[in-house]
């Protein structure tokens, strides 16, 4: 087990490049299956999830290669459509793999994944998408068989705007016979860089951002080097790091308009925040504002995914904020935590109550999930003495190495067995 120990009392200061994002590096891994051409992509993250996926992929027969932000993927010789049980169940983005090598192979076993214990996220509309185009599913015993044989384009209303859904069916169309138009598709930033890698490697898709994705099945693809949309909640939560310890922070590398959301939060906390062309930079008041409430929401409403950091803020904002979570249903585990520290909330349901408190103090939490655990962490960076995160291996599936981050930035932190 994996401890972060975080030392309070500094102000963040200084830039920071933001790499290549998470949620959009795994989906675009998966697609790597629907070509037999190389694809070399930069700008790639060292995750945890990242390093996962790309054990899967070398099981499956894919040739892999990583160094430095660079991965390789050969997927010539793939020759298996039977993804490997342990490593998917570490990883939640495995199930991106169910499409692509549907598409492939035209039949799949997959089981259910992994990940973070953050409340159901069921694959209903995965399966109910790949069905509409006319593949034969059936499970059993914790696996899910498929046979895409007549895999046929469709037109498909998703009942939730899935992220993951959405890029599952977009990758399976591009295999499909005919036209595949998916309404009411997720809008997320890493959908539109998905498409972008497809387009790139020779497929014909259109809409990524909008509410209607159509896809063209049929395609020769071609060799593709492709760069990773930077991560802008890893951008998101350093521009967090900044404002929970009264300090001023840049971050380069990012595309302003993902974190559309994330910035006008911040500016209600009283931060003072500045958009250029490829950067952002935060300067933090004394002490935080509670903006009295956040509401996540699919993009481009608030990201859940920046929730639990906007809760640590919270925690030592003046005034009471409420958040309400409407995308996970259990993601409020860091309250507890942050009890711990000193913090003062209520949950009911989906709904936190923040009560903010002047000073908090350095205690023995738990990272529950991924997000939660970076909160944690920023609370530590404003308590009092050391705050020993437990389960920090959490924290390294989305943050390639959040302790080099924050020390750069002249705070104080380690990861510890």
């Amino acid at each position: 087990m994996t401890k972060l120990v975080v030392t309070g009392g500094n102000r963040l200061m200084g830039e920071r490049q933001i790499p290549g994002a998470k949620n959009a590096v795994l989906p675009i891994l998966a697609a790597c299956m629907l070509t037999r051409k190389p694809v070399r992509l930069s700008n790639c993250p060292r995750l945890s999830d990242v390093t996962n996926m790309l054990s899967i992929l070398t099981t499956i027969g894919c040739r892999v290669e990583q160094e430095g932000d660079c991965i390789r993927v050969d997927a010539g010789k793939a020759d298996c459509w039977e993804l490997p049980e342990e490593l998917s169940k570490e990883l939640r983005s495995s199930i991106f793999l169910l499409g692509p090598v549907l598409g492939r192979f035209h039949r799949a076993v997959v089981s259910y994944p992994g990940g973070c214990e953050i409340g159901n996220r069921p694959i209903d509309l995965h399966i109910k998408g790949l069905s509409a185009m006319q593949a034969k599913i059936r499970e059993e015993g914790g696996r899910i068989y498929c046979n895409g044989e007549h895999l046929t384009g469709a037109c498909i209303h998703l009942d939730y705007p899935s992220v993951g859904a959405t890029e599952n069916i977009m990758m399976a169309a591009t295999a499909a016979r005919g036209e595949t138009v998916i309404l009411n598709a997720a809008r997320e930033p890493e959908i539109v860089d998905l498409q972008n890698f497809l387009i790139a490697a020779g497929f014909s898709i259109s809409g990524a951002g909008t509410s209607t994705i159509q896809v063209q099945g049929g395609a020769n693809p071609r060799p593709v080097e492709y760069r990773v949309r930077p991560d802008r909640i890893m951008a998101g939560t350093l521009l967090a790091a900044g404002a929970i310890t009264g300090g001023r922070i840049v971050v380069r590398d990012v595309i302003p308009e993902d974190l559309d959301g994330v910035l006008w939060k911040l500016t209600e906390y009283g931060c003072r925040v500045r958009a250029f062309r490829d950067g952002v930079e935060l300067t933090a008041p004394e002490r935080l504002k509670a903006p009295l409430r956040i509401e996540t929401m699919p993009h481009p409403g608030f990201p859940t995914d920046m929730q639990a950091q906007m809760f640590a803020l919270s925690t030592l904002a003046e005034g009471t904020t409420v958040i309400v979570e409407n995308v996970f249903e259990n993601r409020f585990k860091h309250a507890v935590e942050l009890r711990r520290m000193g913090g003062v909330n209520l949950i009911r349901d989906r709904t936190a109550v923040i009560q903010g408190v002047e000073r908090l103090t350095g205690a023995e939490v738990t990272a529950h999930d991924l997000r939660g655990g970076a909160a944690l962490a920023l609370a530590g960076l404003a308590a009092e003495g050391n705050t020993t995160i437990l389960r920090a291996e959490r924290i390294a599936r989305g943050y390639e190495d959040l302790a080099f981050e924050i020390n750069n930035l002249g705070g104080r932190a380690c990861f510890t067995e």
